[in-house]
């Protein structure tokens, strides 16, 4: 089974991105749905973040109140520290359990869809966590900041602390196997993925046949 990583930062559509790969019939796991998934009702990480930050970042039905818990963690990184020590070993435990999934349902390709894959060290030969990674960009910083400041909630300066803690777009591109530009439109943008899909699954002899 190939795991390809697909990165990319705020606003660049690596969201629309994956849900190409979805519409191309590969597995997606998107790290951000599992982080949902941990901060709802009954989830894995309510009782220890709720512990380290106090209730006041629950709501009324028991979850995780993702603006209240943006107000304690932006702009202090200590806080994010805490945050991020309790919330990524959870998502990468919830991830090894769905790629032992796809490999028994011997997928040929799959997708890990990880916002700040760079930063977290997941290419890196000793995480092994992917085979190789697409990186997403739009090509044009004023574009990727239209779109994100027309976010609902979305100010310049939380747009500037979550850029403070995503790789530059540049380097991204310098570290990826596969560049996908969401700049040129929809449709070309879905011929990417297309093609790419059609290469790795036709690839022979794994990651020498990029």
């Amino acid at each position: 089974m190939f795991v390809l990583g697909l990165t990319g930062g705020i606003g660049q559509g690596k969201s629309t991105v994956a849900a190409f790969f979805t519409k191309a019939g590969v597995p997606v796991h998107d790290a951000d749905a599992a982080v949902h998934a941990l901060y709802a009702p009954g989830g894995r990480a309510v009782a220890p973040v709720a512990a380290a930050f106090g209730p006041a970042i629950l709501d009324p039905a028991g979850s995780i109140s993702r603006p209240a818990l943006s107000q304690a963690v932006v702009g202090q990184p200590d806080a994010l520290a805490r945050l991020e020590g309790i919330v990524h070993p959870l998502v990468t435990s919830e991830r090894a359990g769905w790629l032992g999934g796809q490999e028994k349902k011997m997928e040929p390709l799959v997708v890990l869809d990880i916002p700040l894959l760079f930063e977290t060290g997941a290419d890196s030969a000793e995480a092994a966590v992917v085979d190789a990674v697409a990186v997403v960009t739009c090509g044009d910083p004023a574009l990727q900041r239209a779109r994100v400041l027309a976010r609902p909630g979305m100010t310049p300066g939380k747009l500037e602390a979550i850029l403070s803690r995503q790789a530059p777009d540049d380097e991204k591109q310098r570290r990826a196997d596969f560049i996908i530009n969401t700049g040129l439109g929809l449709a070309e943008t879905e011929a990417e993925v297309v093609a790419l899909v059609e290469r790795l699954r036709g690839r022979e002899g794994g990651r020498a046949k990029w």
